[in-house]
């Protein structure tokens, strides 16, 4: 699929069929969180991937939806700050290389006809808890990962592009 056809088509899928994403799929999608750009190149960042058969009442406790343990995988992006580059006013980058690195993971997820939620909404303490999470990595967002159970597609409801992009100056 091309570039504007995958923009489009991509989604939030919220129902998964049990079956299982295929490992070659997998890879592609983990080797597009791998090529996506960094700042400064650094990759301070670490893809927790969680396989979700048996473990349906402790992803819940992560973030509460059904539909979240429905899909066979999760994937979870966490940010190492110790690891990425800091602007000379003091911003760390982990934080917007790792959600990059989300939307890489979703965008080629979506390529290989995979359905995808960025989830935000979690409870980062049970996260660290239920996936063992350790201090030094900050939990971003995670995203389950498998074929939709069916389709829902209805057109994206958007702003327009004169509402959101300035020319110039402010």
């Amino acid at each position: 699929m091309d570039f504007e056809q995958l923009v489009r088509a991509r989604s939030s899928v919220r129902g998964y069929r049990p079956d299982q994403v295929e490992k070659e799929k997998m890879d592609k999608i983990l080797e597009a969180a791998r090529l996506a750009p960094t700042a400064v190149n650094m990759q301070p960042f670490r893809i927790l991937v969680i396989h979700t058969q048996g473990k349906a009442d402790q992803l819940k406790t992560v973030y509460h939806r059904e539909w979240f343990s429905q899909a066979p995988v999760i994937l979870g992006i966490m940010a190492v700050k110790s690891e990425a580059w800091t602007r000379k006013d003091g911003r760390n980058h982990a934080i917007i290389d790792a959600t990059i690195v989300m939307d890489h993971m979703i965008l080629a997820a979506a390529d290989q006809g995979l359905g995808t939620c960025w989830v935000c909404n979690f409870d980062p303490d049970a996260a660290r808890e239920v996936f063992n999470i350790p201090p030094f990595a900050d939990p971003v967002a995670f995203t389950p990962v498998g074929y939709p159970s069916e389709d829902k597609s209805k057109p994206k409801k958007r702003k327009e592009l004169s509402d959101l992009v300035v020319y110039e100056s402010w």
